[in-house]
């Protein structure tokens, strides 16, 4: 299969590294605000990515259109819960490790909360980040309190109490004005 590489186009993993390791809060929301959409095309079409990381999505730093790469991880959207993880360490929620299966929507969300992070703040969350999110009492002052309630809100450790991924860009931190 071969698919368009669009110029100038280089993965977001190389871009973040181009601007110093991290990115503002505006340009992450704008690239966000894409990824959240392609994540909601793909399981509106049946398709669970199971993979989406920084160096799956194609970044044009002309135009900052992002396009979702790399289907190889790819699954049919089903109801009930995977057994099986497929993706990238990085980004494996937690009930994978805890219950041994997972759910497609709450496992993109929480996918989607570790690229938010890594974006925003320059490096994977680590376990005492993890450990207080979990406790509702993790913060960084060069962030909005938007940004880090979406973040929280993405890495919620229940997964029936993360974020829902049709409702991810109405979240106030996509109302805020830069």
């Amino acid at each position: 299969m071969v698919m368009e590489r669009p110029s100038p186009c280089m993965d977001l993993s190389s871009f973040i590294k181009l601007h110093g390791g991290s990115l503002d809060e505006a340009m992450a929301r704008q690239v966000m605000q894409q990824v959240i959409d392609a994540a909601i095309v793909c399981s509106k079409r049946g398709v669970f990515h199971r993979d989406i990381k920084l160096e799956n999505l194609l970044l044009n730093r002309d135009t900052m259109e992002v396009k979702l790469i790399d289907f190889k991880c790819a699954a049919l959207m089903k109801k009930f819960a995977y057994e099986l993880f497929c993706g990238t360490r990085a980004y494996c929620p937690p009930e994978v490790n805890v219950k041994g299966r997972y759910h497609a929507k709450p496992m993109t969300v929480w996918s989607l909360g570790v690229l938010l992070f890594k974006m925003v703040c320059g490096y994977y969350p680590t376990d005492l980040d993890l450990h207080l999110i979990s406790e509702k009492n993790w913060t960084r002052p060069e962030l909005s309190r938007e940004c880090c309630q979406m973040i929280c809100a993405c890495l919620e450790p229940e997964p029936q109490q993360r974020l829902n991924l049709e409702k991810m860009r109405l979240h106030d931190w996509f109302k805020v004005l830069e």
